[in-house]
């Protein structure tokens, strides 16, 4: 009797173990799970090593197991997908025209088909006998109480059949009819991927756990499902439009975390201190009427916006976009010259440099001349520097140049 309770309390503590393992969702999978070697191996190889990194498997398409038939039912129908074995695979030519084609019999457990592909004999050497395939293509309906056969059907090698197909080809009350495909790796299958995530969905503790990190009121505003809901709908979809607006979700959450991001880093950003530079107006209108053409109403707002940044005490972080053309460049020296001829608030002596960078050496090039059209008439000096060669404007020895 003694020896039976310490068996049970042993029992039980293991089981206890084993729950408060499977509860939490940062367990390992190699805990939670009885794994070989070759899944540890393919799951780690996918980046997934615990129970939240499976949840967080999405499939990478839906198989809807409604729209397939089982060969006994073909009868009548247009066009259709077949899951079977191939029983036989030939090359034959027709006797009319002496057009080749490639002759096949597929099986699935309710009975057989043939299938012919015209003018296409090359599938009978692609494709092996006894292999499990899939098709999808018309029905051509035979008379004189021939049996039917599929027509030029789509052929492709199918590792297993689809989950839900032994159940849903035959029994039309199945509720569930789409399922998911996942990413699979040497090791692991989509229908391992499919079981497990579904033993994690059924856990209420393990979903407890998970806090959506975006905002009721956001998920209101553009009329997405909660995280619980979501994960629900993307594993275990009832329609396509579900695991549709799961998708969505997801995409959002992606890019409301790098929105987030940024927003943090240009916080941390406002934290350095800068120089404050306060351009005089009259400064920088003397510089626009030597300009050789107008500033737009465009470039001259642009202008404002940067004259406004250099104001503040943190550093400026603003993105100039426009068309090529647009003027960019003019607004890029009209800042650097309110730069290079104002001294920073609260200091009598130097002046400050502007350093403007290309992608490319030819690119440099071009805005090195474009900056010495602007800066020629101003006792500014202005340097080239690239992989391969560094100049300067104005040269000592000829003023009106520039010297490498």
């Amino acid at each position: 009797m003694k020896d039976c309770i310490t068996f049970l309390e042993s029992l039980v503590f293991r089981t206890k173990i084993y729950y408060d393992i499977f509860m939490h969702l940062h367990t390992p999978l190699s805990e939670a799970f009885r794994l070989m070697g070759t899944q540890k191996a393919a799951l780690q190889k996918l980046g997934i090593l615990t129970i939240r990194d499976l949840l967080y498997h999405f499939p990478a398409r839906y198989t809807d197991v409604s729209e397939m038939r089982s060969v006994a039912n073909l009868e009548g129908e247009k066009s259709a997908v077949v899951y079977g074995r191939l029983t036989k695979l030939e090359t034959k030519k027709a006797r009319f025209k002496k057009m080749p084609y490639a002759e096949g019999e597929l099986e699935d457990g309710t009975g057989k088909i043939k299938i012919i592909w015209w003018n296409q004999p090359f599938i009978a050497k692609t494709f092996q006998v006894g292999a499990l395939v899939r098709l999808d293509g018309p029905i051509q309906n035979s008379t004189a109480g021939k049996r039917p056969y599929m027509s030029n059907p789509e052929i492709s090698y199918a590792n297993e059949l689809p989950l839900g197909a032994s159940d849903t080809l035959f029994d039309a009350n199945t509720e569930e009819t789409i399922y998911g495909v996942y990413p699979e790796s040497r090791g692991i299958t989509s229908r391992w991927f499919y079981h497990k995530i579904a033993q994690i969905l059924k856990d209420e503790a393990v979903l407890e756990e998970l806090i959506d990190p975006i905002p009721q009121e956001i998920l209101e505003k553009y009329h997405l499902p909660a995280l619980k809901t979501a994960l629900f709908w993307i594993h275990r979809p009832k329609k396509t439009t579900l695991a549709k607006s799961a998708r969505k979700r997801f995409a959002f959450e992606e890019i409301f975390f790098i929105q987030l991001s940024r927003q943090l880093a240009r916080k941390e950003y406002e934290q350095f201190k800068t120089f404050q530079i306060n351009a005089q107006g009259k400064t920088l209108k003397d510089f626009e009427s030597r300009l050789p053409f107008t500033l737009t109403a465009a470039q001259k707002k642009s202008i404002k916006h940067v004259m406004d940044d250099l104001k503040k005490p943190h550093p400026m972080s603003r993105l100039l976009e426009g068309d090529v053309g647009s003027g960019k460049t003019a607004v890029a020296a009209l800042s650097s010259y309110a730069v290079v001829n104002t001294r920073p608030e609260g200091q009598n002596f130097g002046n400050l440099q502007v350093a403007y960078m290309a992608p490319t050496e030819v690119l440099a090039r071009q805005l090195f001349e474009s900056f010495i059209e602007y800066f020629a008439h101003l006792p500014i000096q202005i340097g080239l520097i690239t992989g391969s060669e560094c100049r300067k404007f104005p040269s000592k020895a000829n003023p009106s140049t520039h010297t490498h």
